[in-house]
């Protein structure tokens, strides 16, 4: 209905056929079947024509001044929304991982929305990720590749994982020399998402190895799993990220250095590269702005 919107005030503009035809790059039938259509579907005739020109009836002279006032109201609201689309402002959702979300995404949020006052926050964490596209979320930042193809991801910082215990832990159980010897060892295990309850994975040389360990005490919280190995009570996986404070503190070791864990890097997902809203599109900004200068992050995963 816009084209012929447009059509019609165009022909009321020139009062020629021919002129408006060229103007819109069709033939002149084309334009006096447009005008004909026009009217068949108002049912009033808008047009007397005449061989050189056309002049507006009353019913013509009315549909004019809607059809004026509809198209300005039209192009006011793509403005509206091409300019919301600029500007940062609107409801911006977040999802991040629960205890990384708690302690450094939280601040990092807060600086945001004083940068951004226009912008409305909502910061919700999550143990398992979310499906972005089905609970209407903008933007995630989660440790760990996501099954999820569609998303885009942005690497913000690399998070190797090491194996870890206290000197107070070692110093009653011994150190394990290698892999074999966690059978024999108190472990602490961080259940997360969907991981097989248990199974540690390294990589030595290469070759990938499988160690199945027995859990002297687990929780889905990295949290309390990191209290408890703190307070000597086994061995754990740990992240880089939150173990480096302890091991120069000298409250964690590292121990089998080289046998390699899956690196649980971590990433900034969202939806589409394409039409980015702007209160999107300058947060991503923000959070890469943030962690350009990599600086050890809080209490990972």
């Amino acid at each position: 209905m816009e084209s012929a919107l447009s059509f019609f005030v165009l022909l009321a503009q020139h009062k020629n056929l021919s002129a408006v035809a060229r103007i819109l790059d069709i033939t002149p039938p084309a334009a006096t079947r447009k005008l004909m259509q026009l009217e068949n579907r108002l049912g009033v005739r808008l047009a007397n024509r005449t061989t050189r020109s056309i002049s507006l009836t009353s019913e013509g002279e009315l549909f004019l001044v809607q059809a004026k006032r509809i198209l300005a109201d039209i192009k006011t609201m793509e403005d509206s929304v091409s300019n919301h689309r600029q500007q940062p402002r609107g409801l911006l959702r977040i999802n991040a991982s629960l205890g990384f979300g708690r302690r450094r995404i939280s601040a990092l949020a807060s600086k945001f929305a004083l940068k951004f006052p226009d912008i409305e926050l909502d910061l919700q964490v999550t143990d398992k990720p979310v499906d972005l596209v089905a609970n209407n979320i903008d933007v995630a930042i989660r440790f760990g590749t996501l099954p999820d193809r569609r998303l885009v991801a942005r690497r913000l910082l690399s998070n190797r994982r090491f194996l870890c215990a206290s000197p107070k832990y070692l110093k009653k159980h011994g150190e394990p020399q290698k892999l074999a010897d966690l059978a024999q060892h108190r472990c602490i295990i961080h259940n997360q998402n969907d991981e097989a309850h248990g199974i540690w994975r390294f990589t030595y040389q290469q070759l990938a190895e499988v160690v199945k360990v027995s859990a002297a005490m687990s929780s889905n919280d990295g949290d309390i799993a990191l209290g408890w190995t703190l307070e000597g009570h086994g061995i754990m996986i740990r992240s880089e990220w939150d173990l480096n404070k302890y091991v120069a503190a000298r409250r964690l070791k590292i121990i089998l250095p080289e046998f390699t864990l899956e690196p649980a890097d971590l990433f900034l997902y969202y939806p589409s590269r394409q039409n980015l809203p702007a209160r999107v599109r300058v947060f991503i900004d923000f959070l890469i702005s943030e962690f350009e200068p990599v600086l050890p992050a809080e209490n990972a995963r």
